[in-house]
């Protein structure tokens, strides 16, 4: 018997869960395979929670190694994993929660050549690409909405967090966006930004001197990375058991823990509606004053 074996009991495990879920909800949980396309700020996070909450199976995916500058928001982001891939960080640390884990690892990241790979037998999509990673991130929308997939996001925005649910059969991430709009890589972050979070309760206290699309910058905390992993893992929770209300898109919240505000809307026509193409037109003049 491997000291493991004598340790790891899996319903002993997770046995604080039952009376928040079933036990034969949790046995689904166990079943169940999540997608965590970026394993940084939020992903990390998000991947760990799912974990903590028994989920049996991954697929994870990013490119990326840790570095200093990851240390004040990503969960994997460690002196002693400086220099090492994300995602064999990852791994290790799901393993660590449960070693029965099913781990599937993709460290090249979500590219065209292995994005069906990375959805194969893959019940929900968990959205950890940064900010800035726009050509993965339409690829990973096309292919889940494709195979009708279910994808979860949360973006930690100044002391908040801003969740986007895309459902099948629902408006599509290409449709809320409309990226079509754009006219260059610029425009696209813009949009990101605006579709994510079209309340914009952080306006008030960030510090835009510190935001720099262009430069591919911003501040994040990891308080608000937190609180998007709560937000993900209840989302996904409910897709998976197939219980309580999914408010998807067109829809979108944020939750501001600094202002103590939280914000249910919703945008019909995604960034293609007049207000949203104003905050297109403003951002665009700011963007040029800056240059």
């Amino acid at each position: 018997m491997t000291f493991l074996e004598g340790v790891f009991d899996y319903d002993t495990a997770f046995s604080r869960n039952i009376g928040l879920v079933q036990p034969e909800e949790q046995q689904a949980l166990r079943k169940s395979r999540v997608g965590v396309a970026g394993l940084g700020g939020v992903g990390g996070v998000h991947l760990t929670t799912l974990a903590r909450m028994g989920v049996g199976n991954f697929n994870i995916a990013d490119f990326d190694v840790f570095e200093l500058h990851n240390f004040n928001r990503q969960v994997g982001a460690t002196v002693s994993t400086l220099g090492q891939g994300k995602g064999e960080v990852m791994e290790r640390m799901v393993h660590d929660i449960n070693p029965e884990a099913g781990v599937k690892l993709f460290p090249e990241g979500v590219q065209p050549e292995n994005i069906g790979r990375f959805l194969d037998g893959v019940d929900v999509v968990v959205d950890g690409l940064d900010y800035f990673a726009v050509d993965a991130r339409e690829l990973l929308y096309r292919e889940t909405c494709r195979m009708g997939i279910p994808v979860v996001a949360a973006g930690p925005i100044g002391c908040s967090t801003a969740l986007l649910v895309f459902m099948p059969g629902g408006m599509t991430w290409h449709d809320y966006f409309g990226m079509d709009l754009a006219s260059d890589i610029l425009d696209k972050y813009i949009l990101f930004l605006i579709g994510t979070a079209p309340a914009a309760t952080q306006m008030s206290y960030v510090d835009r001197s510190r935001v720099s699309l262009s430069e591919k910058r911003g501040p994040s905390l990891s308080l608000a990375v937190q609180l998007c992993s709560g937000v993900v893992a209840a989302e996904t929770m409910k897709i998976l058991l197939k219980r309580g209300k999914i408010l998807a898109a067109p829809y979108y919240q944020q939750f501001d823990a600094y202002k103590c505000k939280h914000v249910v809307g919703k945008l019909r026509w995604g960034n293609r509606g007049p207000l949203q193409r104003l905050k297109l037109s403003v951002f665009r003049k700011m963007l040029a004053r800056q240059s």
